[in-house]
């Protein structure tokens, strides 16, 4: 009988070892960690998922809602020096994966994180303040020519997906406004409301109440195709081709965790997110579930850079 050298043997044992923690994954309740704060469409996806997987994992997924630091920091750091064993996990928005290591002059960078999933998609909307006498996308876009200087549009922050979207609106439509950045979006939407800025990027769930008692104007939808509820409000590219903002949730794992966990993972949230109970709970978000593979998720990153890399370099977007 041949006997191997205990060196080939400690190895043989070890790789076995990782093999059965891999396939016991998970052994303990697992933390998602979100850079943002309760409520809202991001939080709820996150919570969606956490619940799904809870269930089919066999083991609690608990939300940790961390925020705070610029673009997320002290999540991302959190779970960049986590243990790479799949029981501490990200789940953020997708300029955190994309464009972080342009915009943020901070020594963090969220590009080792391993993808694992993204959630569901959602598209920006105009919002206008409801004394602007425009009620189009082009008119608006005219009133702004017109009155250089003059015009400001309110977002959640530098670099945000408001901000960027504002950016890219001006690039492609040759017009001005002036930034108005605030401390996440409802500040931005207040100011709105009482009519001290003129416009914000915004999203659908949160503003249909006012939408729909006509307190702000709802000029253009960023998404592919017009919506359904509002099938008479144009997309941006309409009016400005090519000029689209989609964003999504993604949760990710720490730099090396092994492709069986991320797997494992990924398999559970896409699982839960295919149940019709759930899809229904996303579509009132007026999102779109998705539950991708790891794969697909580090595609949808590149997609992202490739949109808003340039954006950022043409309109000099940098945050200390």
């Amino acid at each position: 009988m041949t006997r191997l050298p205990l060196a080939v043997l400690l190895a043989l044992l070890a790789g076995h070892g990782a093999a059965q923690a891999q396939a016991a994954f998970p052994t303990r309740p697992i933390t998602l960690v979100l850079p943002l704060p309760a409520g809202g469409t991001a939080d709820l996806l996150c919570r969606f998922a956490a619940e799904k997987a809870s269930r089919i994992l066999g083991q609690q997924v608990v939300v940790e809602n961390r925020p705070g630091g610029a673009g997320g920091r002290i999540a991302i750091e959190q779970v960049l020096r986590a243990p790479p064993d799949g029981h501490t996990l990200l789940c953020n928005t997708q300029l955190s994966y994309s464009i972080t290591h342009l915009v943020f002059k901070a020594a963090f960078d969220p590009r080792p994180l391993e993808p694992v999933s993204v959630l569901a998609t959602y598209p920006l909307i105009i919002l206008t303040r409801s004394s602007l006498p425009v009620n189009s996308l082009p008119e608006f876009i005219a009133y702004a020519r017109a009155n250089p200087g003059k015009v400001n549009y309110g977002n959640a922050g530098k670099a945000n997906t408001g901000h960027l979207l504002g950016e890219l609106m001006m690039l492609k439509g040759n017009f001005k406004m002036t930034d108005v950045p605030y401390r996440g979006d409802a500040p931005a939407i207040s100011d709105l409301l009482a009519g001290t800025i003129d416009m914000v990027p915004s999203y659908l769930l949160a503003n249909k109440g006012n939408i729909d008692a006509g307190k702000l104007k709802f000029i253009a939808v960023a998404s592919e195709s017009r919506l359904k509820d509002y099938p008479n409000v144009p997309t941006i590219s309409e009016t400005l081709p090519g000029v689209t903002s989609i964003t999504w949730m993604g949760v990710s794992a720490p730099p090396g965790t092994p492709k069986e966990i991320t797997q494992k993972i990924s398999d559970a949230i896409r699982q839960g997110f295919q149940q019709a109970d759930l899809q229904a709970r996303i579509l009132k978000l007026e999102a779109t579930p998705r539950g991708t593979t790891p794969e697909q998720m580090r595609d949808m990153i590149k997609q992202s850079l490739d949109i808003w890399g340039p954006v950022v370099a043409a309109a000099k977007i940098s945050v200390d």
